[in-house]
């Protein structure tokens, strides 16, 4: 009866042995986002620059936000938070661009149209006279 307890308990303890080196490797293999937060930071950065804060406040708020929050869930460990937030955050920061890019052309059209405008006018007057 006591071989068989022994080797019970050693059939035990092998498989928690094995259960904590599945983990372990588990872990290991399934590593914080850090490149998909930093795609997002460099999104975000680049909305700044483009004029998003501007242009685009709201898409551009909702990036900041999402990167902080996939910041966040990265340093607690929470893999699929954390990536999921920095997808997210990279694409409201491209929206972002993309919206603060548009507002600017379509200003600069409109500048562009009015100072069509008032040379039409000056050119009218100048051959009338």
């Amino acid at each position: 009866m006591r071989k068989i307890s022994s080797v019970s308990k050693l059939a035990k303890g092998t498989t928690l042995c094995a259960m904590i080196a599945l983990s372990a490797a588990a872990y290991a293999s399934s590593p914080i986002p850090a490149e998909r937060i930093a795609v997002a930071k460099s999104s975000v950065q680049r909305a700044e620059q483009s004029g998003a804060p501007e242009f685009a406040p709201v898409e551009m708020a909702a990036a900041r936000d999402k990167l902080a929050r996939a910041e966040k869930a990265a340093a607690e460990h929470n893999k699929q938070s954390a990536t999921r937030l920095a997808e997210q955050a990279d694409v409201d920061a491209q929206l972002a661009e993309a919206t603060a890019q548009r507002q600017k052309s379509h200003k600069a059209a409109t500048e562009f149209d009015a100072s069509m405008q008032a040379l039409r006018q000056e050119s009218q007057r100048s051959t009338t006279n």
